[in-house]
């Protein structure tokens, strides 16, 4: 059986030519780190309340006292959609009457935010929110508080039409070609972006720059890990692409924080994706994805370059014809998510990749949203939960590099799971200890994220890794739908999200439990090696399989004894 591994052996492991892919492919990752959750500042909604006109002759102490307070989060603050009556206010102000001393402001009517609203400068000069708040109706404030849900929905919603017929392109023309073509969608649109004239062009466009964002983060996940050896692909899809994508996370609330003006920060965001086009003529195809396709010459070609720089001979024939005629005899000719549920074995493993897949991104992206939500500085709070996932990943490098899989990923989902669940038995005046668990369960999710990336891709075979990663993929897209809807669970009760994303993570641990274990086992190229990975079930019938050979042994030797 033809062993990609074992042909390529001879390249080593930690060359200049793995050295340079693996810091390339990681570094291209950087701007989805901050592309991914840009909205939080650029679409943020500022505290707001009605606008009273400055030409309305109002005393000092009635402008004031103008907005009704209302408790919100556990303080006083000014109601967003409402104001007291304007026409009695210019009578008690004419009046000389004081607010509170001389009139009861509970026996003032209140009206609606007739002359639209005034946006709190405190943390935001600009956002795409404020900048298009002329609206007539009261509905508007309303509707802006959810507009960033719909935005993040929509973008998700048509990612996940297109994410397949993204898996289908890497697969009928390579990791390398789709990889380039969505980093520059995710660019082109980003610019589009800036000049966006109202919210709905700004969503449009968000959708295309949601849908080349993902696209590249997988692109560059499969092909870092096609290219890679085993003991360096882990490092790669744990230290590598995911400490990168959080380095630009990183980046930013430190950005947002000195750029307060929403179309600034996103050109500023916009810009260094213009580096990562010279790429192209120092990022290889993938060789596996080559010899799948039939395409050995191709393949040969870009090993022996490799070898050349790793200052290695190659020998004369590496891939020998005779041992890929069985994984010639696989190459895909069509792209159907039915090769995904073909045979038992793969059909139960995508059906479990896609729950676990959508579990993990909704608490990842649920958590990460509700990040300006928090008590405290909104730029200092993003940026702790930034940095939180830098251990995190490398916590999920050491469990992936020394312990099974299964009982890994299970250990760091119960561990964020159950941190969620606790947070809602944490006093209200201790908010502290609230986001230090808080950041403990982003810790644990974000963990399993990493490592789940790694795991499906040693489930999957050459054949159908890409469109197996893929449509996990789109069960995440699925999860980043119903992830703001969880944050804004929250205006109903404030545990309510960490409550039902808590509970649904334990779950996910436990579903964790029955995937098949890839612990030491080559990556697979061929649906045959793929079915040699055993599941529980497949466990027992193994286990029941060696007990009946050792008893037959047992009672030969015994016939062999006897007298």
């Amino acid at each position: 059986m033809f062993d990609y591994d074992e042909a390529t052996a001879f390249l080593g492991e930690w060359g200049p030519f793995q050295r340079l892919i693996f810091f390339l492919l990681s570094a291209s990752i950087i701007p989805n780190g901050y592309t991914g959750l840009s909205a939080v500042f650029l679409a943020a909604t500022p505290e707001h309340w009605c606008r009273v006109p400055a030409n309305a002759n109002l005393s000092a102490a009635w402008f004031n006292a103008s907005i009704p307070l209302e408790k919100r989060g556990g303080r006083q603050v000014r109601s967003q959609c409402s104001r007291y009556r304007l026409e009695a206010l210019l009578n008690f102000s004419a009046g000389n009457l004081e607010p509170g001393r001389d009139v009861n402001l509970s026996q003032v009517g209140q009206e609606e935010c007739l002359d639209g609203w005034e946006f709190s400068r405190e943390y935001y000069d600009n956002t795409i929110v404020n900048e298009n708040h002329c609206m007539e109706h009261l509905s508007f404030i309303r509707r802006n508080s959810k507009e960033l849900i719909r935005s993040l929905t929509s973008h998700c919603a048509v990612d996940v039409q297109l994410h397949s017929q993204q898996n289908c392109l890497q697969t009928l023309f390579g990791r390398k070609h789709v990889l380039f073509v969505t980093m520059g969608i995710q660019t082109i649109f980003s610019f589009f972006q800036v000049f966006s004239t109202s919210w709905e062009m700004f969503s449009i466009l968000f959708v295309f720059v949601g849908m080349g964002q993902i696209s590249n983060y997988v692109a560059a996940f499969v092909l870092g890990a096609e290219i890679l050896g085993k003991s360096i692909r882990i490092i790669y899809g744990t230290l590598g692409v995911c400490i990168f994508y959080a380095f630009g996370y990183m980046m930013l609330p430190l950005g947002a924080y000195f750029i307060r003006d929403w179309r600034l920060l996103l050109m500023a965001l916009t810009i260094p994706g213009l580096l990562y086009f010279p790429l192209w003529w120092y990022i290889p195809e993938s060789p596996r994805w080559l010899l799948s396709q039939g395409r050995i010459k191709e393949a040969e070609d870009i090993i022996r370059k490799a070898a050349e720089r790793n200052h290695v001979e190659a020998p004369e024939v590496i891939f020998d014809l005779a041992e890929l005629q069985d994984l010639n005899a696989q190459v895909q000719q069509s792209c159907s998510i039915l090769d995904l549920v073909r045979t038992q074995n793969i059909r139960t493993i995508t059906i479990m990749s896609v729950i676990l897949w959508m579990v993990i991104s909704i608490g990842y992206f649920g958590i990460s949203l509700d990040t300006p939500n928090l008590h405290g500085d909104i730029y200092l709070n993003c940026f702790l939960s930034a940095v939180i996932e830098v251990p995190a990943y490398t916590i999920s490098w050491l469990l992936l590099q020394h312990l099974p899989r299964r009982y890994s990923m299970a250990g760091v989902l119960f561990l964020g799971g159950c941190v969620l669940l606790f947070i809602q038995f944490v006093p209200a005046h201790l908010s502290v200890l609230a986001i230090i668990l808080m950041m403990i369960g982003k810790f644990g999710i974000t963990a399993s994220f990493s490592m789940v990336y790694v795991y499906t891709a040693e489930l999957y075979p050459t054949i159908v890794r890409n469109m197996g990663i893929g449509a996990s993929s789109m069960a995440s897209r699925i999860g980043s739908i119903l992830s703001p809807y969880f944050v804004y669970l929250g205006a109903y009760d404030r545990f309510l999200p960490y409550i039902l994303m808590g509970s649904l993570t334990v779950l996910a641990g436990i579903l964790t439990l029955f995937l098949p274990e890839t612990y030491g086992t080559p990556l697979p190229d061929t649906i045959e090696q793929m079915l040699k990975v055993k599941g529980i079930k497949n466990i027992k019938s193994q286990k029941h399989q060696d007990r009946t050979e050792h008893t037959e042994e047992n009672s030969a030797i015994l016939k062999t004894t006897t007298f």
